[in-house]
């Protein structure tokens, strides 16, 4: 082939989403799952880095908007992994500590942060988490469970009093009321 690589190579397809931290670093997961990339201002060029774990990744971000406060990744089964501070992006695999929350197989979707100990994922059938142990441990919030649907994002504002919001199917949105 052109690339030089013969046989199969483990970094291939399209990438399906690319999010930004506050600085300008830049996080990007393969469509198909099975790997992502890292890219930080005044590097040359994006690093590559592998799952880690035979699960794909269907999400990830950035703690708090953060690249040095650690990375979170959701893989396919409704598992959501979180790395410790200031990650070494010249590795190929990451330190991801596995957080302790019961899905029942619901796939999450987004993770946001609305403060440094109290964490929301969203996901299938309208599925709502909180932690307050700063993502050690989760439990069910079932303000959204009488509505049919999937949430796809939650965000937390810092600019208004940390108003949150859950974007989900059919336009529902959910608004954070504490």
């Amino acid at each position: 082939s052109s690339s030089g690589v013969s046989g199969a190579s483990y970094f291939t397809g399209s990438i399906i989403g690319d999010r930004r931290d506050k600085d300008g670093a830049h996080l990007a997961v393969s469509s198909r799952g099975n790997f992502f990339l890292t890219w930080e201002p005044g590097s040359d060029f994006w690093i590559p880095h592998n799952r880690g774990t035979p699960r794909r990744i269907q999400n990830m971000g950035f703690v708090e908007g953060d690249i040095h406060k650690g990375l979170w990744m959701t893989l396919n089964g409704g598992k959501l992994f979180i790395s410790p501070n200031d990650p070494d992006l010249g590795s190929d695999n990451f330190d991801f500590v596995e957080s302790n929350i019961k899905t029942g197989g619901y796939g999450i979707t987004d993770v946001a942060w609305r403060t440094p100990t109290e964490i929301w994922a969203v996901g299938g059938s309208n599925t709502m988490y909180a932690s307050f142990d700063g993502g050690k441990t989760f439990q069910f919030d079932k303000s959204a469970n009488k509505y049919p649907g999937n949430l796809y994002n939650v965000k937390f504002f810092k600019n208004f009093d940390n108003a949150g919001w859950a974007l989900g199917s059919n336009g529902s949105l959910f608004r954070y009321t504490g």
